[in-house]
């Protein structure tokens, strides 16, 4: 009898666009992504099966995924965990949405095993994870005419979604406002001990800031990576912080990248930094 999936830390790494990854399971309200089977995966699959797939943020009714009529397949990232791997619940909810008939929902899915697929078994590793940020779930709907009460109910979970701009400068760096208050989440690559090491560095150094006036306020460990957050000046179009973005990024390379042992400045740093994270898992 197949044993149960171990834990996996770092859940998304080897895919391409692993910080988005990150990004649409533990911090974007409403964004899509297109992946297509690799060649010679998921051969337990009916031949006129979809190949492709919509990796989606959240579903209707938290499905964890759905083959729509029409044949689109489309799989939710923010589903609760069904076991210690994001990537193998991630694709047996796929391959089960794949397999099931068109306009039916997957509104469960068994709990992956050790003999179970992972992303990483199914995605070609060439082709590009390019990420799609929306103002509201229309995407669930596509041109698809509503009901009264189907309107109401989207127009409801249209409100719930915190306005967020990707910026420029580096991947997966994100402008999020929350009431009145604006801030940068930046899911950093590297390995969250070595991403912390490098934050630290930087704030012993006073180099923290990512503008003159943007305070960094802690990090989210998320999937294996750090997520930094900085609070922004509210009166700044999101826009205006991509240069501040390109600017940090080979600061934050370069820190994170060192091995030598912290000075006890960086330590102070570093549990300071620490004093303030929060993980999800």
């Amino acid at each position: 009898m197949p044993s149960a999936a171990p834990f996996v830390r770092r859940p998304f790494e080897g895919l391409t666009g692993e910080t988005d990854w990150v990004a649409m399971r533990e911090i974007l309200p409403a964004a899509t992504a297109q992946v297509t089977l690799r060649e010679g995966a998921a051969t337990s699959l009916p031949d006129d099966a979809p190949r492709e797939a919509t990796i989606a943020t959240v579903l209707p009714m938290a499905w964890p995924a759905l083959h729509r009529q029409g044949g689109t397949v489309m799989v939710s990232t923010q589903t609760g965990a069904m076991s210690g791997d994001a990537s193998r619940d991630l694709a047996a909810a796929w391959l089960l949405a794949a397999a099931a008939d068109e306009g039916h929902p997957v509104a469960q899915v068994p709990t992956p095993t050790t003999e179970s697929p992972r992303l990483q078994d199914l995605i070609d590793p060439d082709v590009s994870f390019d990420l799609t940020l929306f103002d509201g779930f229309g995407f669930w709907v596509g041109d698809t005419e509503l009901d009264d009460e189907s309107a109401a109910s989207l127009e409801a979970a249209n409100a719930s979604v915190v306005p967020t701009v990707r910026l420029n400068g580096a991947p997966s760096v994100y402008w999020v406002r929350f009431g009145e208050r604006t801030y940068v989440r930046w899911v950093m690559p590297q390995d969250e001990d070595a991403a912390t090491d490098g934050l630290a560095r930087l704030a012993a150094r006073g180099e923290q800031r990512l503008t003159e006036d943007a305070r960094l306020l802690g990090a989210f460990r998320a999937s294996g990576l750090l997520v930094p957050v900085w609070e922004v000046d509210a009166s700044r179009e999101a826009e205006s912080f991509s240069e501040a973005v390109a600017t940090m990024a080979p600061r934050l390379t370069e820190a994170a990248s060192l091995t030598a042992a912290l000075t006890s400045e960086e330590r102070r740093a570093r549990n300071g930094l620490l004093s303030r994270q929060v993980t999800l898992r």
